[in-house]
């Protein structure tokens, strides 16, 4: 029996795609500059059952298996191998359950981040993981990545939210991994273990979400610098001193002139850096206003406090619009994930302006700066070879220099095809070897999402 036989003796008729013109359009993520492969099929199962169906034919057939959420990823950690089966988890789109005393949420791979988080504020609850793409990706995608968000500054990443999880292993076996209780350390942590792995392990079918109460309205502030250093000196003394923004965002000077360019948001052309803070404490007034002072020591020339929900929003649209804006600059973009310490903050971006100027690009910086996250954005024309060599190599130099500050390649993104060279680079020949035989154990026949991360 052939594959696709193999696979609709256990699958309904329309969880198996076979037309190319469909199967293409699932060849990959958002990520540049990555290969994709064209896959033999693609398939959407909707029970557990049928994942597990799916990953028994793969090993008896030997076939690779490219695990997808929505595709939002910007490492090519979703893109398809050549005669692969892509299996789409976007059909598995249930809230199994949500428990206000126990503080958890159980729902598939392929709920949506603000469906979920719309749902738990129902309940008076908050998933406080919220990345820039919450409208589009799935919780799965945000698993298989440890992504993150504009409020992790003070609530985490993905990772510290995931309690439990089930995940079908390359043979089509079930593993439960983790817990519902608040506390459990019985045995080994296999659920962090499959948190950023990006499908590389297992199919995660299931999860097990930590919850919180949901927090007060916040408020923001907007603060406008004369120089980047001076932005990032706020940045330090804000956090020095022991304040707990719930979002703590910065801007660089190309990204406030792409914004103002495309929204006209009416920013000083003088503005060198843009930092924008909020706080959902029960008094955020004076938070901002103890905040808005140190903006103001460290050289601000302009300080806007939010009085209300509706203000705080229109000060942080210009965040919003962002990566949108720097879109627009050329035709296409790399967006890095770069994440330093955040007293090496200013030594990152400085850097980032010199390698624009050396690799004469346009490259703009907007951070989550109190995660010291950056992302570094290359805008370069995609049909000149020229500027699209350039583009690869300042990217390149911009993860260099984050190593060399003490940092890493990825904060949220992840490592996928992109960034894999730079993974053994940051990791050394002891952690590679250990995470490669970590990969034997759960994959021995190599099967999983072939080709990425290592």
């Amino acid at each position: 029996m052939d594959l696709i036989a193999q696979l609709r003796a256990g699958l309904p008729e329309e969880a198996v795609l076979t037309d190319p013109d469909v199967t293409g359009s699932y060849a990959n993520d958002m990520a540049s500059f990555c290969e994709a492969g064209t896959p033999a099929v693609v398939v959407l199962p909707r029970t557990v059952e049928q994942v597990q169906h799916v990953m028994r034919t793969a090993t008896a057939l030997r076939v690779p298996v490219v695990p997808q959420g929505s595709r939002t990823g910007l490492s090519g950690a979703a893109n398809a191998s050549d005669g692969c089966i892509v299996l789409s988890l976007t059909k598995m789109d249930r809230i199994l359950e949500i428990n206000p005393v126990d503080r958890i949420a159980v729902v598939e791979p392929g709920v949506i981040n603000a469906t979920l988080s719309r749902a738990v504020n129902e309940h008076g609850l908050y998933y406080p993981p919220d990345p820039s793409s919450w409208e589009m990706c799935s919780i799965g995608g945000n698993i298989g990545t440890a992504s993150g968000g504009l409020c992790c500054v003070k609530y985490g990443v993905t990772a510290e939210y995931v309690l439990g999880l089930d995940v079908v292993l390359a043979d089509g076996r079930l593993l439960q991994t983790g817990r519902r209780t608040a506390k459990g350390v019985a045995g080994y942590d296999l659920t962090r273990l499959f948190v950023g792995s990006e499908g590389s392990l297992g199919v995660v079918v299931r999860a097990v979400l930590s919850l919180r109460p949901e927090p007060p309205q916040q408020l923001a502030l907007a603060a406008e610098f004369p120089s980047t250093d001076a932005a990032c000196a706020a940045v330090c003394e804000i956090m020095a001193r022991g304040h707990a923004p719930s979002l703590l965002e910065l801007m660089d000077r190309t990204s406030i002139r792409a914004v103002n360019a495309m929204a006209n948001m009416g920013l000083p052309d003088s503005t060198e850096a843009l930092l924008l803070a909020a706080f959902d404490s029960p008094d955020p007034s004076a938070d901002l206003a103890a905040v808005g002072a140190l903006c103001e020591a460290a050289g601000a020339t302009e300080v806007v406090p939010a009085e209300t929900a509706a203000e705080s929003d229109l000060l942080l649209q210009a965040r919003r619009l962002t990566l949108t804006a720097l879109e627009a600059v050329k035709t296409a973009t790399m967006i890095d994930d770069v994440c330093v310490p955040r007293s090496k903050l200013a030594d990152l971006l400085n850097g980032c302006a010199a390698i624009a100027e050396k690799y004469d690009l346009i490259i703009g910086v907007c951070a989550h700066a109190g995660d010291g996250n950056t992302h570094p954005t290359v805008c370069f024309d995609a049909a000149d070879p020229d500027e699209s060599r350039r583009a690869r190599e300042s990217f390149d130099e911009i993860m260099g220099l984050g190593l060399e500050l003490g940092g890493t390649i990825t904060g949220e993104h992840g490592v996928g095809i992109l960034k894999k060279d730079w993974l053994a680079r940051e990791l050394g020949p002891v952690s590679l070897e250990l995470h490669r035989g970590i990969k034997q154990v759960f994959d021995p026949l190599g099967l999983l999402n072939p080709g990425k991360v290592f």
